[in-house]
């Protein structure tokens, strides 16, 4: 079985084969396929930082809880469905209030 290559090579890979498609020098064909992989390793180093930054909230707890994300917008209601912050929430707009706000 080989290797998987590290998170830094195939970061490399993928930067060679976007300088590839940038200089324009392929073929059509050529060019698809360097984009099709390019997409893979992409696809993969993200699911990579994914479970990178689960691991560290894991490892981060604060009295025994994990440390929300405070980038993550979604929120949880109480209905068991998880839905997402309004950038507007806590300025009427939710609570089915019209503030007529000028938007011009």
């Amino acid at each position: 079985m080989a290797k998987q290559p590290s998170f830094e090579e195939q970061m490399s890979q993928l930067q060679q084969i976007v300088s590839e498609l940038q200089q324009g020098n392929l073929s059509l064909e050529e060019s698809l396929n360097e984009f099709k992989t390019g997409m893979e390793l992409a696809n993969g180093l993200q699911k990579q930082l994914q479970n990178a930054e689960a691991t560290v909230a894991h490892l981060m707890k604060d009295d025994g809880k994990e440390v929300e994300d405070p980038t993550d917008s979604r929120t949880d209601d109480g209905s068991g469905h998880q839905g997402y912050r309004s950038q507007f929430s806590g300025q009427g707009f939710e609570d089915g209030q019209d503030d007529n706000v000028d938007l011009f």
